[in-house]
């Protein structure tokens, strides 16, 4: 809605038209916009798949057993990681599913 009014146009606002008025010239053009825009729609980019070529993996090596000084043998644990800490308690956790005594050797770099 247009909020600036010319002289006659408030006149009639307030008072009403008393006597028939000249048809005014409104000096503001607005453009017509249409209400409905239609919008073709945009396809969505494939994800590409990332390279399986290299994964950071860390290899953790074990010894574990469950006689206290008993026999122990040696476990080789693969970790998806950069982070040899994580890699080492991931490896010492599914260790602990087998097994009662678990102790760290190394952890290397593939």
């Amino acid at each position: 809605m247009n909020t600036e009014l010319t002289e006659d146009e408030m006149r009639r606002a307030l008072f009403g038209e008393s006597e028939s008025p000249a048809p005014a010239i409104n000096s503001h053009v607005q453009d017509v916009v249409p209400d409905v825009v239609i919008v073709q729609p945009v396809k969505a980019p494939k994800k590409k798949k990332a390279s399986i070529g290299f994964t950071p993996r860390l290899r953790v090596t074990l010894r574990v057993g469950n006689e206290f000084e008993g026999k122990m043998h040696e476990m080789v644990h693969e970790a998806d990681t950069l982070s040899s800490l994580v890699a080492e308690q991931e490896a010492t956790k599914t260790a602990r599913k087998k097994f009662r005594f678990v102790e760290v050797i190394s952890v290397k770099s593939m």
